[in-house]
């Protein structure tokens, strides 16, 4: 299993808005950067992703399951990015915040810290691990 972070802004989708969702699912597209429609396209069903509220709020929010791998993005005129599928875990206890992101040493080569404005990006292991328990939550 493979581990992501993907941003959203929540005033246009936020976690709240997923659960909502008929059936639970949503499609997640509009990416239009290369490096983060890779990330999509590596992503496999069953994969983990946190849910990341981007301006307002700036932090993590809750857990995804992609539910459809990649696909051609019905939103892109030329066809040539992807979207995927996803479905909500859960929200998390506690947001984590990018300040508290930042400050942690053990998320220094983070995704998230190192490409700030990468949309969709990836999360090792051991990073995936660290921000549950700063979210108060197990692994």
């Amino acid at each position: 299993m493979n581990y992501w972070l993907m941003k959203t802004e929540p005033s246009t989708f936020g976690v709240d808005d997923l659960a909502k969702k008929p059936k639970k699912t949503a499609m997640w597209d509009g990416v239009r950067n290369h490096a983060a429609a890779l990330n999509m396209k590596a992503m496999k069903k069953g994969d983990l992703a946190f849910f990341y509220h981007s301006n307002i709020g700036v932090e993590v929010v809750g857990i995804l399951k992609i539910s459809k791998e990649a696909f051609i993005d019905p939103t892109d005129e030329k066809g040539k990015f992807v979207a995927v599928k996803v479905k909500p875990v859960r929200k998390l206890k506690t947001p984590v915040p990018l300040k508290a992101v930042k400050a942690n040493p053990k998320l220094a080569e983070m995704d998230l810290v190192r490409l700030s404005r990468l949309s969709v990006g990836k999360v090792r292991p051991e990073e995936w691990a660290e921000i549950l328990r700063m979210a108060g939550e197990k692994a």
